[in-house]
């Protein structure tokens, strides 16, 4: 059996095939108004194997000049990011446990042969609210650690409509994608891998309203 890091959470097939599909009409449309880019990395400048872009308040980009941020606006066209999709909100307001709303949604686009090495996502301000992942398309090998490099790794595969919560102890374990299984899902009509980040960036401030408390029941 499987062990996860604790505080790491893996939801298989939480999000069935009609919202998966409603999902990736949505990010259609993002796409339309903030386009993938390729990022680069700091200092050396060289560009990551996925395509990116935003929905929300800020997006998370990098360049060779700047580094790791956040901005309110798209780094090509300078316009500001869409809004997330409700059916975003509605997710993390499920399976978060944080009580005011995600300010960032990351939407990455693998092809056949992108990866994604180990990291962490600490670029942000709030790390009490975690990390809300979501797998469309096809499957992918994930890799998840421990909050230092060189600690204890598990990988198992991530399919489509499958949703990771990095929270708690969790929050701030290093984690990646290894490898694309191509031709493993069926949902994109040209193949690949879409995966959604939903983040809190900025700590709320005091008058900022709660959600109310989700009934688990």
């Amino acid at each position: 059996m499987l062990v996860l890091p604790k505080g790491v959470r893996h939801m298989p097939g939480h999000l069935p095939r009609s919202t998966q599909e409603t999902l990736v009409e949505a990010i259609r449309a993002i796409v339309q108004e903030a386009p993938l880019y390729v990022p680069a990395m700091p200092r050396t400048g060289k560009e990551m194997s996925v395509r990116m872009t935003n929905c929300g308040a800020l997006g998370w980009v990098t360049d060779k000049e700047r580094g790791y941020r956040y901005q309110a606006t798209h780094p090509v066209t300078g316009k500001p990011w869409p809004p997330i999709p409700e059916t975003l909100l509605s997710l993390w307001r499920e399976v978060s446990g944080y009580p005011h709303p995600p300010e960032a949604c990351l939407i990455n686009f693998y092809t056949a042969d992108a990866k994604m090495g180990l990291h962490q996502d600490r670029d942000e301000q709030e790390f009490a609210a975690p990390v809300v992942s979501v797998s469309l398309g096809d499957e992918c090998l994930f890799r998840v650690g421990q909050t230092v490099r060189d600690g204890k790794t598990v990988s198992f595969r991530l399919k489509s409509g499958d949703v990771v919560v990095l929270g708690g102890d969790g929050r701030l374990a290093f984690h990646g994608v290894d490898r694309i299984y191509p031709m493993t899902s069926a949902l994109l009509k040209n193949g690949g891998r879409i995966n959604l980040t939903l983040r809190r960036v900025t700590k709320p401030a005091a008058a900022e309203p709660h959600y109310p408390a989700v009934d688990t029941e």
